[in-house]
């Protein structure tokens, strides 16, 4: 999953936008696709611990995924 997030970033950028709001735009800059710094900062944002995040990311990943290959 590290790979896809890092290389579809740009692309993906917009709607992890829309899925967490709360994480401004200095911070999308910081996390820059790495996704570590993804699971970081919605733990400190959502009060999620490691799994949820981590969890929440593969998900959102695989529907991302699943929505823009079929297309």
């Amino acid at each position: 999953m590290d790979d896809i997030l890092k290389g579809k970033w740009k692309q993906m950028r917009g709607q992890a936008r829309e899925w967490w709001g709360d994480i401004t735009d200095d911070e999308w800059d910081e996390i820059g696709g790495k996704k570590d710094s993804l699971v970081g900062k919605l733990q400190e944002k959502y009060g999620w611990n490691k799994k949820e995040a981590e969890t929440e990311v593969d998900n959102r990943i695989l529907e991302y995924r699943k929505k823009h290959e079929a297309a």
